[in-house]
């Protein structure tokens, strides 16, 4: 059904009577970029990390409450136009795509790629580069991460931006255990390096700095 028909957003239980819900997340996430919300009744902090390392836009523990559960799924369609909205909201225009050494990030496709190679990311990760690399040198606290990415305005486990972060850096950093991008402020949170990103015109290969 996910494959046949298009949607804007896929809930995913993992508990499912047949195929394990694992398997199903790793074939679409592998075919699709559609935001996806995993449900799951395993409450250990482990199954919340290994349901994150995956790269689940979002996740719930049951039970839990419609009303939650609709703030989460209107916070996952509103990151899907967040790119758009920032461009159009933004004092000066931001490029379409921009370069760092290696890595490229296309803003218009939703395409990040490192040396010429098309990067699998999630929605959520996307964006949290985005955000980042659109205010390079800014130091953001995990909550204020929470708050402007996910779109989280109550209290949750900051343990989900590390989880992203780290995976993040697994996929756009040369050597993920010295990160050259995505550093982290000890004792604050993360920003992007604070170093001039090159904007892509579409007919030219990417400008390494």
């Amino acid at each position: 059904m996910a494959r046949k028909n298009k949607r804007d957003l896929l809930i995913l239980d993992i508990m499912l009577p047949s195929l394990d819900g694992f398997v199903v997340y790793r074939i679409l996430r592998k075919e699709m970029t559609l935001p996806i919300l995993v449900l799951t009744a395993k409450v250990g902090e482990i199954d919340k990390i290994v349901e994150l390392e995956l790269g689940a836009d979002d996740y719930m523990t049951k039970p839990f409450s419609f009303r939650e559960l609709l703030a989460r799924v209107k916070a996952l369609l509103r990151r899907v136009e967040f790119l758009q909205s920032v461009s159009n909201t933004a004092t000066e225009p931001f490029p379409t795509s921009v370069s760092a050494g290696n890595l490229l990030i296309d803003f218009n496709r939703y395409q990040v790629s490192l040396d010429d190679e098309i990067i699998n990311l999630s929605h959520r990760e996307f964006d949290l580069l985005a955000f980042l690399i659109k205010r390079r040198g800014q130091v953001f606290t995990r909550d204020q991460l929470l708050e402007k990415v996910w779109g989280y305005d109550y209290a949750s486990d900051t343990r989900t931006v590390d989880v992203h972060t780290h995976w993040l850096r697994q996929k756009v950093e040369t050597d993920p255990a010295n990160p050259q991008w995505l550093l982290t402020v000890r004792g604050v949170g993360y920003k992007f390096r604070e170093q001039k990103c090159s904007p892509v015109l579409d007919d030219e290969s990417p400008q390494l700095l």
